[in-house]
């Protein structure tokens, strides 16, 4: 009985992170772009999440204290690496975000699976990645999917490709500072501890930005609205999508939770077809991201080794804060293994290096 138990609780988990990731990604393009709301400033509504998200976090940690902070976070260690994700962040968030105004939200996704390609050679380049006869068939096979998905596009939009493409460069920079901060710097660190280090950060960076490219604008145009009930929800979806995926970590593998991120890439493009106008989809565009995900999911394969997929879960925790609120990002180099322990709902990682 305590095993079925398990087991269903389990699914509602991996259910409710589906429902709420692919739900965040649509919420934050119906506020961006449709007339019923009015908020086109996407710079607005990410600084409102990393606000929102700070506060959060503080209570949840400092106040409740339902979470406790693990030692080795040094001012050195803040400002050499903790901020610099906050900015990559910001950035990503930004960019992606603003891509919605110019481009479908299913095109946005199909665009977004280049994301293995980019961190990889990245990676290579900042030496924390082997360049390999496989891999390259693989990143080769994701950039075909990718290109053969955009060229079935009806209605490209090049200024809304720039900005997406921004934002998974920024987002591959993330990873890479991640990649040091977790796994070299010894970091114990799980979603909400990491949002708490890493929103302020990203509030500073997008206020800034705010003031002077969004706020003259919003000052001189009167004709947008701001619905405190629907901004608070949709900022609330931002900080449960983190929370969700805390508890889908602590049951289930990583190659569960990357094999979820597959089911909810899908379900955004097949969704944003039904829901919004802007949304064409083609036989093209079915295809090349099909083969695109294929790709993906052949890097995942490779990557997630059988015997370490049940107990590699910090690097899952990197994967998933994107939060543009995203989705998990299936781009991950996986060079740790981890002993997981969980303790008061607490994850407790042991890193220990492996030969790549």
């Amino acid at each position: 009985m305590g095993g079925m138990r398990e087991v269903l609780v389990t699914y509602f988990y991996l259910l409710l992170y589906i429902v709420l990731s692919s739900g965040q990604i649509l919420f934050n393009k119906w506020v961006l772009s449709s007339k019923e709301i009015g908020f086109p400033y996407p710079l607005g509504l990410t600084l409102m999440h990393m606000v929102f998200s700070s506060i959060l976090c503080f209570v949840v940690i400092k106040v409740l204290k339902l979470i406790k902070l693990q030692d080795g976070m040094t001012p050195e260690i803040y400002v050499s690496m903790v901020f610099p994700i906050g900015a990559m962040f910001a950035m990503t968030l930004w960019l992606g975000n603003t891509a919605y105004l110019y481009i479908s939200v299913s095109f946005a996704q199909m665009l977004k699976a280049i994301m293995p390609v980019a961190v990889f050679l990245l990676g290579a380049a900042a030496g924390l990645e082997v360049l390999s006869c496989k891999m390259f068939l693989i990143m080769s096979v994701i950039s075909f999917g990718v290109l053969v998905a955009s060229y079935g596009e009806i209605n490209v939009n090049w200024v809304g490709v720039v900005y997406q493409m921004g934002g998974v460069i920024g987002e591959a920079l993330r990873l890479i500072f991640m990649e040091i901060l977790v796994k070299r710097k010894g970091l114990k660190l799980n979603p909400i501890t990491l949002m708490y280090y890493v929103s302020p950060c990203s509030t500073l960076c997008l206020l800034i930005p705010w003031i002077f490219l969004e706020k003259p604008k919003m000052d001189s145009t009167m004709n947008w609205k701001f619905d405190p009930v629907i901004m608070s929800l949709n900022a609330l979806c931002t900080f449960a999508l983190n929370v969700s995926v805390f508890l889908v970590i602590s049951h289930t593998s990583a190659l569960t939770i990357r094999v979820a991120g597959v089911v909810k890439d899908w379900l955004v493009v097949l969704l944003s077809a039904i829901l919004f106008a802007d949304t064409k989809l083609t036989t093209i565009n079915l295809f090349g991201y099909g083969v695109a995900i294929a790709g993906v999911a052949a890097y995942n394969n490779y990557k997630i080794k059988p015997s370490a997929s049940s107990e590699n879960k910090t690097e899952v925790v990197i994967d998933e804060l994107s939060a543009r609120h995203d989705e998990p990002l299936d781009n991950r180099q996986d060079n740790s293994s981890v002993d997981n322990r969980y303790s008061d709902g607490h994850i407790e990682s042991k890193l220990s290096r492996q030969e790549s």
